[in-house]
């Protein structure tokens, strides 16, 4: 972009897009009456600047204070381009006081800021507290800032030490218009009005922190001065002509005195000492001004005075004389004589329009003037009065007025073409449709603090609403309702551009006279003064500024500068005669990706065709005059191409928040739109120019074809190129953003720190809001910002301070800030930055960042056709975008498509570069693993194996990457369902670390899936083994409850016919859940697992039905475990490996039997489960015969070849419990009872569990026989040691087995009784009497088998008798002798046959 020229500048409107900030409203009642018959002062406004605004590191860099008077209301309000004020606005009404004209003077000292108010009765005086005294800090870094309003509530405005009425004068209606104010180094405030007989009043306060009184002086013409002490004003005072009436007065302390200048309506300027009470100078001003002789004697209200002061020039004065028919300024230095007597030195003189001046300010180079042409339309100027010799003014090009009327397509709709119009960024301020709405909608409902889309909405169904109340009839067509539309919108429309006419109306200017600063003061807002670029200063001069211009900056050579300037002339031709329609058609082929040159060519035809006013001939005599229109055309092309070769700074955060609120923002941005606009109305006029060149061809050719050919293969693809350019650059500056919430905006940076980009100054989201305070209540309003405004705000105006700080000779913290210099360069650079041709792409990052997806899908496609540049880089946020609104395939075709471009592009190659140890090879790899990356986070797994698929082609020499890339896709495809997708790409996984990872991975997601027959099928070629071990390394690590994987071992094994596999490994899972899950479901399992592994053992040859014994303990050496240390930290030893133990099915058969008994235990008894689950066999029996389960525990002693001995003494003793047991033990035996087969008898009774239980034991000596009787030997011994009776049958049954044992039985517990029984009837029997009840076959003879009696036992039992029972002494031996002599003779007789 071409350099800034000094000759011009630009108006740029600070456009507010919500509602304007909320006044604080107060009011100052000091109990006046209304004057009547006084005068009625015109709107007024000013402004101030701080004196470090200039200082880079000030609290008070680039802040300044504007006001506006009307009526008795005056309006303040504090501005700062670095920073956003908070209760920033003040709205001051004096009831009955009017203020008057420049009645507001701000004065700051080193704690306050000092505020003085003229009215036409009083004075007031504000003391604020000065902004460094607020934030002590020299370094300000916050993005808002509390104001010197801030706290202005706190103050007694009405207090007399801050507000005085001025005494009224007998006979007068209040002051003049003029006045002065000043507060002097000893803190009085000072205040000069003129009064209406010519006098000057001076009204002093005291200090705002002392008390005091307030006094008032008048200086007069006729004597020096007169202190009014309980003043009453007389009618002495008539001496005074009305001729000398102030109509201008300016103050300036110098040295020890303090100087009043009082600029008359007789011309003349007096110069007053209050320090001496003196009039020091009278000067008549018409002597600098050429006049008649009449204009001597007229009096004239249009003079205006302004000083200025520097160190170097000393006191300047600009004094402009209004006289009737033409204006003049003079310029005037005061000097210094001898004998303390005062002249004044005249520099310049220059003469001004006729316009009607309303404001003007003096610098110590320049008059900046501001004036209302006949037409009311503001005409702004300035002119060097010192080197300007020819008194040329230089231009300032205004805002012009939105257009009169809009220009509706055939294809467009009115209420969207309006509504753009009137929304748009550069055209109407919020308050000008606000009060637009209100009296279209003829209510008194007032509109507060309406958002700018509720706003647009509420404009939108106002005027629909009248659409529709017009409507009388039921039909009617489209074209009747379209023009229905347009009626109604025009006349919402012009009722918004007459109350933008009424804002716009211009009060004042401010001029900074330290950054140079200028500033148009307005009704409704404050716009500010640009530096205009050489490009569009041509552009918009005016014919008569244009004809006046030999040269340009833009060329070296002259020939080359005029043949400019004519071109530009043509093209001013060209705009002029390009009617609405016309530029639709060029603005159309721009929006619809349509051809420039075509479109360019179509508007020429219809320029011919509509030439009523000959300007097509105009511009064909201009075109001959211009000697080398190739030249000319290519320095107007050079002067507009933005495209540059730098690379911008990759920065994290600026040292300040230069240039950084939202005011600075909106008229940073709104420049660039400006410059947008015109640039792109200059191309558009250029291209149609050179279509017009190409149709006249020789005529206008001097240089003949070459010229033809270079124009169509150069000049025009150029012009088209730069055209579609701005066109972009227009669009990014009107287009808004959507606003965000802050969680969306944080979800998508996170979503983006997995492209690695989160360190980027353009991924900073925008969380900035307006506060508006209303009713002591906070609501937070996203102001709307344009697409540009929030580039410049989160990312562009960091790297741009940081660009313009690095070339810099001296830092900017040291510099003085200049704003014509330094807003040129940021504009410049903004713009740069924006340009689409050049190879930074901080913008559509930016937009990536902030979520406008919408509006970086529109970008996309305006530039995709035609600009070269970052084409990867489009295609990739492009890809974003549809990821963002759910189009993932789209998306993916997005990031295919900028894989080309990974190693050319700046942000390709930053979204490439990695810090990772593990990163791929190339650039593409990276490239593609980003993408891969960010659709993993998205949730686009059929996405995620598509674009891997297509990587792996790009990693043919990379093992590592394509074993990544696999991993990959068998990940997705296992998340996905799809099992054999998965699988095979697990078989062509190279790398067989992560082939077993996926493998793991594999196992355990099918069986979390219960999809195990998809597992146990797979082929697993080569993979067998490993598959077995992650199957057994899992069941051995995992819940044996909660997942299956033995049972999935166990199907695996079973699948492949490999069954002793299987059933070793049911073995090994019964084994563990003995002793780890001690539960019922456990122990069922656990007798499920030994019956599948007893199955497949007899699935096999006996010979090899055989397993090998699981390790005892369940310790298994799994990869990857951590070695083991002793108490000491010391590793321990390795384990010596145990002896290989071999199971056949009859350990298998012994273990299941003993597993069934624990499971019958647990269902009988289920709080011993957790007991049985790990206890022997022996164990098992005691806990089966105490749970009663007696069945059980005989089956495992057979099994296991366990003494029968315990089972009968345990049943013996619930019989003994039952028999001598209540009634709730009798309740209790039937469980137990139940859990055991009795054999069926037939009872003729009903039986009782103590007889269930004799008959159980009677049942179970039946069936179990013993050597010797062993079972019955135990039981009757179990009885007789509890004193039980012996039941018939047991005594009956034992004397068959063992009479012998019965009677020692009976001995060990001194039952002599029965033992004498049992001996009587064993001798009977031996003797033949009952033989077969104690088993003998053959009672004694000789002939039968040997008999014996327990003589031992016998003696034992006589011995017992011969001391207690004499009786069954003598009756024991009479049988004894009785079959001693049988005996005897059967032995004889024996002996005898022998």
């Amino acid at each position: 972009m071409a350099a800034a020229v000094k000759s011009s500048f630009i108006e740029i409107c600070g456009f507010e897009r919500e509602i304007p900030s909320r006044f604080r409203e107060l009011t100052i009642n000091l109990g006046v009456n209304a004057l009547t018959g006084a005068l009625n002062h015109p709107d007024s406004a000013g402004g101030f600047h701080y004196e470090d605004s200039a200082k880079l590191l000030s609290v008070t860099s680039n802040r300044f204070i504007h006001w506006a008077t009307s009526g008795d209301t005056v309006e303040l309000v504090e501005r700062s381009l670095d920073t956003n004020l908070l209760n920033n606005a003040l709205r001051l009404k004096i009831p009955n006081c009017p203020l008057l004209p420049r009645g507001v003077h701000i004065q700051e000292t080193v704690n306050n800021v000092i505020i003085l108010l003229v009215t036409s009765q009083t004075t007031h005086r504000l003391a604020l507290p000065h902004p460094s005294r607020m934030y002590r800090s020299e370094l300000v870094t916050e993005v808002q800032m509390q104001s010197i309003f801030t706290d202005v509530g706190k103050l007694n405005l009405q207090d007399p030490l801050h507000s005085h009425v001025i005494p009224c004068i007998p006979g007068q209606a209040g002051l003049a218009s003029a006045s002065a104010a000043w507060v002097s180094s000893d803190g009085q405030a000072h205040f000069a009005v003129a009064s209406l007989t010519g006098a000057i009043l001076v009204i002093r306060h005291p200090p705002h922190d002392m008390q005091g009184n307030v006094s008032v002086v008048e200086l007069k013409q006729s004597s020096v001065m007169q202190r009014l002490a309980g003043w009453m004003p007389t009618a002495i005072r008539g001496d005074a002509s009305p001729s000398d009436l102030p109509v201008s007065l300016a103050v300036r302390l110098l040295e020890d005195d303090t100087f009043i200048f009082a600029l008359c309506q007789d011309h003349k300027l007096r110069m007053w000492s209050y320090k001496d009470q003196l009039c020091l100078m009278v000067a008549d001003m018409l002597e600098y001004m050429p006049v008649s002789r009449d204009v001597r004697h007229l009096l004239s209200q249009a003079h205006k005075l302004r000083l200025y002061f520097s160190s170097t020039t000393g006191l300047c004065l600009g004094v402009y004389l209004g006289v009737p028919k033409r204006g003049q300024f003079c310029i005037l230095q005061l000097v210094t004589t001898d004998g303390n007597r005062y002249s004044l030195d005249h520099i310049s003189s220059l003469f001004a329009t006729q316009e009607t001046l309303v404001d003007f300010a003096l610098t110590s180079t320049d008059i900046w003037g501001l004036w209302l042409d006949d037409d009311n339309q503001t005409v702004v100027k300035y002119i060097n009065f010192e080197h300007n010799v020819a008194g040329q003014w230089n231009q300032v090009f205004v805002q012009p007025p939105p257009e009169e009327e809009v220009n509706i397509g055939v294809d467009q709709d009115p209420r969207e073409t309006y509504l753009e119009v009137l929304f748009s960024p550069v055209r109407f301020t919020a308050s000008a449709i606000v009060k637009a709405l209100q009296i279209y909608r003829r209510g008194t409902e007032r509109l507060l603090d309406l958002p700018w889309d509720s706003l647009k909405k509420e404009v939108t169904l106002a005027v629909e609403s009248e659409v529709q109340n017009s409507v009388t009839e039921y039909e009617f067509s489209q074209e009747e309702y379209r023009q229905l539309q347009v009626e109604f919108w025009s006349k919402f429309y012009a009722c918004c551009l007459q109350y933008q006419e009424a804002l716009s109306m211009p009060l004042g200017l401010h001029v900074n006279p330290t950054t140079s600063m200028v500033c148009l003061l307005k009704k409704g807002f404050v716009s500010y003064l640009l530096p205009c670029f050489s490009v569009d200063h041509l552009y918009l001069s005016s014919d008569e500024y244009l004809s006046s211009e030999d040269e340009t900056p833009m060329a070296d050579d002259p020939e080359v500068g005029r043949d400019v300037l004519q071109l530009v002339q043509c093209l001013r031709l060209v705009s002029m005669s390009m009617l609405g329609d016309m530029a639709y058609v060029m603005e159309k082929a721009l929006d619809h990706l349509q051809s420039p040159e075509r479109a360019a060519e179509q508007v020429l035809e219809n320029l011919l065709a509509n030439d009523s006013e000959s300007i097509v001939e105009d511009i064909q005599n201009k075109l001959q005059d211009i000697r080398n229109p190739i030249n000319a055309m290519a320095v107007l092309l050079r002067e507009m191409d933005l495209e540059t070769d730098s690379h911008p700074l990759n920065v994290r955060m600026s040292l300040s928040q230069l240039y950084g609120s939202s005011m600075a923002t909106s008229v940073v941005c709104q420049a660039v739109c400006q410059i947008a606009m015109i640039r792109a109305i200059l191309c558009r006029d250029l291209l149609i120019l050179q279509q017009l060149y190409l149709r006249l061809g020789d005529n206008v050719f001097l240089g003949g074809g070459a010229q033809m050919l270079q124009m169509q293969q150069d000049l025009i693809p150029r012009t088209s190129h730069l055209l579609c350019s701005y066109h972009v650059l227009k669009w990014a500056s009107q287009c808004l953003s959507t606003p965000v919430p802050l969680d969306t905006l944080d979800a998508n940076l996170q979503h983006l720190s997995v492209l690695e980009l989160s360190d980027s100054p353009a991924l900073t989201p925008n969380k900035s809001g307006t506060k508006v305070v209303l009713n002591s209540q906070i609501k937070i309003h996203v102001v709307p910002q344009t697409l540009l405004e929030l580039f410049y705000q989160n990312v562009a105006r960091k790297v741009i301070i940081s660009q313009i700080h690095s070339h810099q000779s001296t830092p900017l913290s040291q510099a003085v800030l200049s704003w014509p210099q330094l807003v040129s360069t940021i504009i410049t650079l903004l713009a740069q930055h924006v340009w689409p041709n050049n190879p930074g792409f901080l913008f559509p990052e930016c937009l990536m960042g902030n979520c406008q997806y919408t509006q970086l899908q529109e970008y996309v496609r305006l530039i995709k056709p035609w600009c070269q540049m970052n084409v990867g880089s489009c295609c990739f946020v492009l890809g974003q975008c549809y990821l963002a609104t759910g189009e993932g395939h789209k998306a993916l075709q997005c990031f295919q498509d900028a894989t080309t471009e990974v190693e050319k592009e700046d942000f390709l190659i930053r979204l490439t570069s990695s810090e990772e140890e593990e990163a791929p090879t190339t650039p593409r790899l990276q490239y593609y693993n980003k993408v891969l990356r960010l659709l993993e986070d998205v949730g686009l797994p059929e996405l995620v194996i598509q674009l891997a698929t297509v990587a792996i082609s790009e990693a043919t020499n990379d093992i590592r990457s394509q074993a990544a890339l696999r991993t990959r896709i068998f990940k997705h495809h296992l998340d996905l369902g799809h099992n054999n997708e998965a699988y095979e790409a697990l078989t062509q996984n190279p790398d067989s670390s992560r082939q077993l990872d996926c493998l793991r991975q594999l196992v355990v997601v099918l069986c979390e899936r219960s999809q195990l027959q998809d597992l146990v099928q797979f082929p697993y070629v080569k993979l067998h083994d490993e598959v077995v071990s992650i199957i057994e390394s899992r069941a051995r690590a995992v819940d044996l409850m909660a997942h299956n994987y033995y049972e999935l071992l166990y199907a695996f094994h079973i699948n492949r016919h490999n069954y002793r596999k299987a059933g070793t490994v049911m073995f090994e899972y019964g084994m563990r859940l003995g002793r780890e899950v001690r539960t019922h479901q456990g122990l069922q399992k656990q007798v499920n697992c030994y019956l599948a592994a007893m199955n497949c053992l007899r699935l096999i040859r006996p010979d090899y039905a055989w397993i090998v014994q699981p390790s005892s303990g369940g310790v298994y050496e799994r990869p990857g475990t951590s070695p083991k240390r002793n108490y000491e930290g010391e590793y321990t030893a390795a384990s010596v490996s145990r002896q290989i133990e071999i199971l056949e099915l009859k350990d298998l058969e012994k273990e299941y039997i003993l597993a069934r008994s624990r499971l019958t235990l647990a269902q009988h008894d289920p709080p011993s489960a957790a007991i049985a689950g790990s206890a022997s066999a022996v164990e098992m029996v005691a806990l089966l015969i105490q749970a009663g389960l007696f069945d059980s525990a005989l089956s495992l002693c057979q099994t296991f070849k366990l003494a029968l001995t315990p089972v009968f003494e345990g049943l013996a003793f619930k019989c003994i419990k039952l028999q001598y047991g209540g009634e709730a033990s009798q309740n209790e035996a039937w469980n137990w009872l139940a859990a055991n087969q009795l054999s069926t008898v037939i009872i003729t009774k009903e039986s009782s569990a103590t007889d269930e239980a004799w008959r159980l034991l009677a049942s179970y000596l039946e069936t179990y026989p013993s050597q010797n009787g062993q079972h019955h030997f135990c039981v009757i011994n179990k009885l007789l040691s509890h004193g039980v009776p012996l039941p018939d049958w047991l005594v009956n049954s034992y004397k068959v087995v063992d009479t012998a044992a019965l009677l020692r039985l009976y001995l060990n517990y001194d039952l002599l009784e029965p033992a004498v029984d049992l001996v009587l009837e064993y001798v009977d029997a031996l003797l033949g009497k009952g033989h077969q009840y104690f088993g003998i076959e053959r009672p004694l003879s000789a002939t039968a088998p040997l008999v014996w009696l327990p003589y031992t036992s016998v003696d034992q039992l006589l011995q017992a008798l011969n001391e207690n029972q004499s009786n069954l002494y003598s009756l024991l031996q009479d049988k004894l002798k009785k079959y001693y002599m049988l005996l005897e003779k059967a032995t004889k007789h024996r002996m005898k046959v022998q």
